[in-house]
């Protein structure tokens, strides 16, 4: 049986995602098996996801997803690089993954590739350098630099989804092959174009309370209270205003002087969209600054992302997950959590990011419209459906 990987945050869960496994079974075969690397309840856009993670493994899995893996939260909410390694790294350990489908507006191997293999060149960091001596913002510098080496083909990283997609490539291993599905419809951020919809769409009209505008481009009705970061953002505020500027430099990609400019924002600021607008400069990118925030009010460090994701914790599986997960108990090279309590036997540097993950969760709580209690990682078991 073929088991394919499949990266996402399903935020929400829609047409697109569904035409995406349906897709990679047609070619992989009407057995193969998907086993899903989803983010938790934090997302790589700096934001909470629009519901829990546990409600958006179910959804998957009634999408026609077998299992659902979760992305821990210190590479969900990072750069592209740092959660396509992340990522990647959860299907491999799986031990049982034989392929990794991802969507992306290329849909070309070759091309896709090339552009990897220039990121990984030698090269490549020195023409790097030149193109941000230039004043560039990182984005621009990147495909400058790679376009200096290899022409017209760095074109493929003017677009989201294949930025992802070559960091995916970088981060595969030599046991898993690569599947490109086009992306078609709506673009990234883009309105609703033949019969699909992008997330971000969805999400604007679902916190905006019109479910039955994203109804056409969903797998299901919308049934869940929607969770919002504008409902922390005074908590946000608070935590910018009283953080030290040594508490700021420990942040993530907060060098070159960005760590004082954040604080500076956040005293002036009376809004999250006034702090990036503040912080936010040429060099520093609208994306970095969000991140940056989320992690200063989640408490994270540069140090609690580990160098390797250190455990695998199922949100969700039905009957052909349930066999893969079967499978997973021989082969995999990480311990597996199907329960809270199998948190006990983890190492203690395991379980410090499964309590950091917990402190996560607990903030997640007060995005939502009423807020939830705390402790729901330790009383909360993986969704269990029987396969469509």
């Amino acid at each position: 049986m073929n088991i394919s990987g499949i990266i996402a945050e399903y935020n929400p869960f829609h047409s697109g995602h569904a035409r995406q496994i349906a897709e990679t079974r047609r070619l992989l075969g009407e057995d193969a098996a998907v086993v899903c690397a989803m983010s938790g309840n934090w997302v790589q856009r700096a934001d909470c996801a629009i519901a829990d993670k546990w409600t958006r493994a179910a959804v998957a899995l009634k999408g026609g997803a077998d299992l659902v893996l979760e992305l821990p939260t210190p590479w969900a909410i990072s750069s592209a690089e740092h959660f396509a390694r992340g990522a990647v790294e959860v299907l491999s350990a799986a031990g049982v993954v034989s392929h990794l489908s991802f969507g992306s507006e290329s849909g070309s191997l070759d091309e896709l590739r090339a552009a990897a293999v220039c990121l990984d060149s030698q090269a490549y960091p020195s023409a790097l350098r030149r193109a941000l001596d230039q004043g560039l913002p990182f984005p621009a510098a990147r495909q400058e630099a790679v376009r200096a080496l290899i022409g017209p083909a760095a074109d493929v990283l003017s677009a989201p989804n294949n930025n992802l997609a070559v960091e995916y490539l970088r981060a595969l291993p030599g046991s898993m092959e690569a599947v490109a599905i086009p992306r078609t419809g709506a673009g990234h951020d883009q309105a609703p174009a033949a019969g699909f919809a992008s997330a971000s769409w969805l999400r604007g009209r679902l916190r905006a309370g019109y479910p039955d505008a994203a109804a056409p481009y969903l797998t299901g009705p919308w049934t869940w209270e929607t969770a919002d970061l504008v409902r922390c953002e005074r908590a946000i505020l608070a935590r910018l205003r009283s953080m030290t500027l040594e508490q700021a430099e420990a942040l993530p990609d907060s060098g070159d002087g960005l760590a004082a400019r954040l604080l500076a924002a956040g005293k002036a600021a009376t809004t999250l969209e006034e702090v990036y607008a503040l912080a936010k400069t040429r060099r520093y990118t609208h994306a970095r600054v969000r991140r940056l925030v989320l992690w200063a009010f989640l408490g994270l460090t540069a140090a609690d992302r580990p160098e390797h994701v250190p455990y695998l914790r199922v949100l969700g599986f039905n009957d052909r997950g349930r066999a893969v997960l079967r499978e997973m108990w021989k082969h995999a090279r990480l311990p597996i959590l199907t329960k809270p309590a199998h948190v006990r036997t983890l190492s203690p540097a395991a379980r410090r990011l499964f309590e950091l993950e917990d402190r996560c969760t607990d903030l997640y709580g007060l995005c939502l419209p009423t807020a939830a209690p705390g402790g729901r990682e330790w009383t909360t078991n993986p969704a269990i459906l029987p396969v469509k």
